[in-house]
């Protein structure tokens, strides 16, 4: 098995059974903040693709909205996955310095401090990008292919995951971060993952209604 892509381009060239392999690998990365981004762009592309299969000339300017913001909220979760790898490393990295003197816990204490707030910031790129997923969906559903609409709902269960699990990522490394002005204002990022679940949700009850007329 290869070792981990080293940024985007690597990650653009993996296959998804590479992907899974070394996810499933004892390996410090990818984890959990790189599957939340790959989550968030398997939404972004189901977007895009309703998008592209709803072509009503009446609503043109509205999909290829829809399908320019997905393709480029796809990007961006692509490049927080690469991102996420790098940062976890650096986290994994950190824990390893050695801890035998009272210098030396104090250095690897500002180290693990420094690398875990600079881990959370894929994750909270993709809960923003999520947020932004949920939106198109639900702008593009009234005018979607009728025979898309499920896909509508799948694309906000994948942001809605990737929202979860992302805010797992941001959370996983507050108990590690000195900064407390930096610790509340991730609180309060996380905090909106609610809000975002009972849109997914509002979206997914309205798309099971549309199947069963």
């Amino acid at each position: 098995m290869t070792g981990p892509p080293d940024g985007r381009d690597e990650l653009d060239s993996q296959s998804l059974g590479d992907f899974l392999g070394q996810l499933a690998a004892r390996m410090a990365a990818p984890g959990a903040g790189a599957t939340a981004a790959v989550e968030a762009a398997l939404s972004a592309s189901l977007v895009a693709m309703v998008g592209r299969f709803s072509t009503d000339e009446e609503h043109a300017e509205l999909v290829g909205e829809v399908v320019t913001a997905a393709d480029a909220q796809r990007d961006r979760c692509l490049t927080a996955a690469a991102d996420d790898e790098a940062a976890f490393s650096a986290v994994a990295a950190a824990m390893k310095l050695p801890h035998g003197t009272a210098a030396e816990q104090e250095t690897r204490r500002a180290r693990l401090s420094e690398a875990q707030l600079a881990a959370t910031r894929p994750p909270l790129a993709v809960l923003g990008s999520a947020a932004e997923l949920v939106a198109l969906a639900a702008r593009v559903l009234p005018v979607a292919n009728p025979n898309l609409v499920s896909d509508v709902a799948a694309a906000t269960a994948a942001a809605r995951a990737a929202a979860t699990t992302a805010r797992l990522s941001v959370e996983a490394n507050l108990g590690g971060i000195d900064d407390e002005a930096a610790v509340a204002e991730l609180r309060s990022a996380v905090a909106g993952v609610e809000d975002l679940i009972r849109q997914a949700d509002e979206i997914e009850v309205a798309v099971r209604e549309q199947m069963s007329r």
